[in-house]
């Protein structure tokens, strides 16, 4: 194992010709074990150099090319050990053979720990950063395109690690930090009544990701309201309704109301009455269930339920028709519900089988 000591010793007898200048005594040292320091402290700066800027980068270049996403964290983990403290380990490790007065020490050693807890945040906020990109990318993955309680639990937690930081930081000069907790506590309590309203919606915000109602892109009716879900956000979630416009819900309101999701469904169904005259002929009336059996067969992701005469109406002969849809896009449901109904129009024109619905009833007005 390499020794600077012994490696000093080496030279101080290799070099013991050296001329007497060297020999003379600055501070408590000779020039020359000053030399060797400044010499050793070079030697691990451009060490330092060559990983940062060779081997570092030749890292950062390969974990590109990789899938393994683990390899970056730890790639990212040592770039950001920056050059101040590197600085300062490199001075340490020269300077430590060396006969340095205790309060300068003293004040190395403060701005030593300083560094080494700055740095320790940082890696350590990485870290967390690294699993919130990892949630989100999964909860992309899965439809969740806006994952904003991740991201506000991300935030949170960034700032709870630089508190705890400047919390050890005090701690370690001797200041007592109980009082300040106390504090914190107590305005953290009158803030929180201030924005209770709003809390309210950022806690629906987190129930909303961890329940999973609902996802981006699902048509969803809340009440009399039903839209496709556009944004889920960290106060309200927006929908697009059918009309075009933009509906924002608060988020509170979402975890109370009783809510529609047809995203969910396998499959949408689609059951209607057409209406036929009572002059059709009792043959093209047993011939109507197939002509339109074969309508729904020749559209794309329809599967027929059931078509038949249902009633005898006072105005017409009601044939009840279901059908499945294999989609859970509502467009693409009312395009194929569109052409079911041409469909029908057209082949029962073909037929010359008319369509009769009953009149509309007129209001019962009471005088």
């Amino acid at each position: 194992m390499f020794d600077i000591v012994s490696f000093k010793n080496y030279l101080s007898e290799t070099l013991s010709n050296r001329p007497e200048v060297l020999n003379r005594v600055y501070w408590g040292n000779a020039l020359f074990d000053y030399l060797i320091a400044i010499f050793f402290f070079l030697i691990i700066i451009l060490v330092l150099i060559i990983f940062k800027e060779v081997i570092l980068t030749e890292l950062k270049r390969l974990t590109k090319i990789t899938k393994i996403k683990f390899d970056d964290l730890i790639v990212s983990v040592i770039d950001s050990v920056g050059w101040p403290l590197l600085t300062l380990i490199s001075f340490y490790l020269s300077f430590s053979f060396i006969y340095i007065s205790p309060i300068v020490w003293n004040y190395i050693s403060i701005v030593f720990f300083i560094l080494l807890v700055y740095y320790a945040t940082k890696i350590i906020q990485i870290i967390v950063q690294y699993c919130i990109k990892r949630a989100i990318a999964k909860d992309e993955a899965d439809g969740h395109i806006d994952s904003p309680a991740l991201w506000l639990v991300g935030k949170f937690l960034k700032i709870l690690i630089w508190v705890g930081a400047f919390a050890i930081v005090l701690r370690h000069f001797g200041y007592n930090i109980t009082a300040l907790i106390a504090g914190l506590g107590i305005t953290g309590i009158a803030i929180a009544f201030a924005l209770q309203n709003v809390l309210t919606d950022i806690f629906a915000s987190f129930s909303i990701y961890i329940d999973k109602p609902f996802k981006i892109g699902d048509f969803v009716s809340i009440g009399e309201e039903m839209g496709e879900v556009r944004n889920i956000g960290i106060k309200s979630t927006r929908l697009q309704s059918l009309k075009g416009e933009e509906l924002i819900v608060s988020n509170k309101q979402l975890t109370e109301a009783r809510i529609h999701n047809y995203g969910r469904m396998k499959k949408r169904r689609s059951s209607f009455l057409v209406g036929v005259s009572y002059e059709t002929p009792y043959k093209k009336l047993q011939k109507i269930p197939d002509i339109i059996g074969k309508v729904l067969k020749k559209i794309e992701g329809v599967e027929i339920d059931r078509v038949y005469l249902k009633e005898l109406g006072t105005y017409n002969l009601s044939f009840e028709v279901s059908f499945f849809f294999n989609s859970t896009n509502y467009n693409d449901f009312t395009k194929a519900r569109e052409m079911v109904n041409l469909g029908i129009i057209k082949s029962f024109e073909k037929e010359k089988i008319s369509i009769v619905n009953p009149p509309p009833q007129k209001p019962n007005i009471k005088k």
